[in-house]
């Protein structure tokens, strides 16, 4: 085991990775809101408060599956120690901030994995990678947003068929009404994911300096802490990035919106189930680029899609490269 560090070093640690956990919600906010959003069911001081309770009650139904992958399922346990740790977390939220600014909606968590992998690699070379995790991980960056595509374009031709003989404005207030229950799924969906990935964290950090025992776990105030951090980042929003996300990309009806919030979350739910980690920003864009093409192809602006899908690609190299610097910086002065 590495060295153990002091008590204030490991709590300036756990601040750190609520302080990305708050990032977490602020830069993915948007995912949570913007379909809702953008076609005015709600106003977006009103759906902030909606998805941020949703967020944080996402405790009550998802175990630990997506936190046991994220401590110990990318980087070694035995590798883990404070630097690795907090070039990690600096990796993730300085590359959240850059993209927060740029109104880019890039994958909070993947900026994560990125970070992660970046300073375990600093520290122990290739060894320290885990690779069946990361394989797994990195898959998702491909399988969520076509899961999310498919799911909405395929509940998008179901309900046009259903609701073939109704008139528009009865579909238009009906689906105002299912936005709702849709838009609840998904911030639950977005939670019990994105939470769990700062409990892997913490928990690891943690297990790393002998706090939890020989047996890997998440104490319940570490979930705790996680899911209301979060939720309060989602109530401060991020409106840059709801811009993108709800307008865009495509215009959205009511009744798209709860095909893609229902896509999105089916996609989330089954993701969470499975531990994996996957980017809810990644799901969600997915699933309003299918319910844009489920209406034409011209719909959708192919532009504005083709640049979120390069700030994905370069999410994971990025950060990574970002977690190995502030690894290294971590220890010159030791």
């Amino acid at each position: 085991m590495d060295a153990i560090i002091s008590l204030p070093i490991l709590v300036a640690l756990i601040i750190i990775a609520l302080a990305f956990d708050f990032l977490n919600g602020l830069h993915d906010a948007a995912n949570s809101i913007a379909t809702i959003v953008s076609t005015r069911v709600l106003r977006p001081q009103y759906a902030v408060i909606w998805a941020a309770f949703f967020n944080f009650i996402a405790f009550m139904f998802f175990g630990a599956h997506v936190a046991q992958t994220v401590g110990v399922g990318i980087v070694a346990a035995d590798v883990i120690d404070a630097r690795v740790i907090f070039g990690a977390l600096m990796g993730a939220i300085s590359w959240n901030l850059i993209t927060w600014w740029g109104g880019i909606p890039s994958s909070s968590s993947h900026a994560l994995i990125g970070g992660l992998i970046g300073a375990g690699v600093a520290k122990a070379g290739g060894v320290a990678v885990v690779w069946p995790g990361v394989i797994k991980t990195a898959s998702a960056i491909v399988l969520s947003p076509l899961t999310g595509f498919f799911l909405a374009l395929t509940l998008v031709l179901i309900v046009s068929w259903l609701f073939v003989r109704a008139t528009p404005s009865s579909v238009d207030s009906t689906f105002r009404r299912m936005q709702f229950l849709s838009a609840s799924l998904y911030s639950l969906g977005h939670g019990g994911n994105d939470a769990q990935k700062t409990m892997g964290i913490i928990a690891v950090l943690l297990f790393s300096q002998g706090y939890l025992g020989s047996e890997f776990y998440v104490p319940f105030w570490v979930m705790i802490s996680c899911y209301a951090v979060m939720g309060l980042g989602t109530l401060f929003g991020g409106w840059r990035i709801v811009k993108t996300m709800g307008s865009k990309i495509t215009r959205l009806t009511p009744m798209q919106g709860f095909c893609a919030e229902t896509g999105g979350a089916m996609t989330l739910f089954g993701a969470t189930y499975l531990g994996i980690p996957v980017s809810t920003t990644h799901t969600i864009t997915g699933s309003i680029i299918g319910v844009g093409a489920a209406r034409k192809v011209s719909a959708v602006r192919w532009n504005v899609a083709t640049s979120i899908v390069m700030a994905w690609v370069i999410t994971l190299p990025a950060t990574a490269l970002i977690g190995a610097l502030f690894y290294w910086l971590s220890g010159l002065g030791s």
